[in-house]
């Protein structure tokens, strides 16, 4: 308390009151006493205000300029992101038509039952029936930007328990060479085409960015391609993600899924070559 009260009551140094009061027995300190020091502090106060009049005038007289440039960049910005919109919805109507177009000249080559099947494994049919649902979700201590809207914020991998680009195509090649007729993920129904990719932290499937969890089916024999995928190389790779970096993966089999055609199938056919026909006729004649 005693230290206390002694700052309370002096609260300036000893040491700056000795020095202030020796400036003031010489008499230094404090206003101007002649007139021409008078005057020279006169002048500086008023080009001081001089020098703030002016800037405030010139800021004031600039002010609606500026504020009329700012409203048309803004206005521009605003065009150029509708235009760039519309330009965006005009490429999805052109490739879900091609689409439509590619998968009606499929239907329409050779017999039927050809047709579907090549369909079906180049994913220009939607398709539905027994298999599996595997979830991936990056671990809960893994930061998700918030809301979750905000796929990934660093690059570190054993840190955060985040799934990687890697790993998907892992959990994908398993499932397929499991036993799986068709495989989509998060909705996204992949082909022979198909990449899964990364983007700085972000996981793209054919250049769409994914959010977790990652949510994966397969149409196939639901408990046997279960069971298949679980007990091969790259279903232990996931069962390790789970123990070592606390992933979370769950699988289950289901009766029926369904899996949606690929948003855009290139459809190619190949016949063989004139010359070539004819030497395999010569040969075997």
């Amino acid at each position: 308390m005693s230290l206390i009260t002694n700052v309370m009551d002096h609260s300036l140094d000893d040491g700056y009151a000795e020095a202030a009061a020796r400036r003031q027995s010489r008499g230094e300190g404090g206003l101007p006493r002649t007139l021409r020091a008078k005057l020279v502090l006169a002048a500086g106060l008023v080009l001081a205000a001089l020098v703030v009049t002016v800037g405030a005038a010139q800021a004031r007289v600039a002010a609606p300029t500026v504020a009329k440039e700012r409203q048309e960049l803004i206005d521009r910005i605003d065009r150029e992101t509708a235009a760039a919109d519309q330009l965006q919805k005009d490429v999805d109507r052109l490739r879900d038509d091609v689409g439509a177009r590619q998968r009606t000249a499929l239907r329409q080559s050779g017999g039927s039952a050809d047709a579907d099947l090549v369909g079906v494994l180049s994913g220009a049919t939607a398709v539905h029936g027994p298999g599996v649902k595997l979830v991936v979700d990056d671990a809960k201590a893994a930061s998700s930007g918030g809301d979750g809207t905000n796929p990934r914020e660093t690059s570190g991998f054993s840190d955060t328990g985040r799934v990687r680009d890697r790993d998907m195509q892992r959990v994908v090649n398993g499932l397929w060479s499991s036993g799986a007729e068709a495989v989509s993920i998060n909705g996204q129904r992949l082909t022979a085409l198909s990449a899964i990719r990364a983007a700085g932290d972000a996981i793209l499937v054919d250049n769409k960015p994914l959010v977790p969890p990652y949510t994966v089916l397969a149409v196939g024999d639901g408990e046997r391609l279960g069971n298949r995928f679980q007990n091969s190389a790259d279903g232990l790779y996931l069962h390790a993600l789970e123990q070592n970096f606390a992933i979370r993966a769950t699988i289950s089999t289901e009766s029926d899924v369904r899996l949606p055609s690929a948003p855009s199938v290139i459809v190619r056919t190949a016949e063989p070559a004139s010359g070539n026909a004819e030497k395999t006729e010569k040969g075997t004649s």
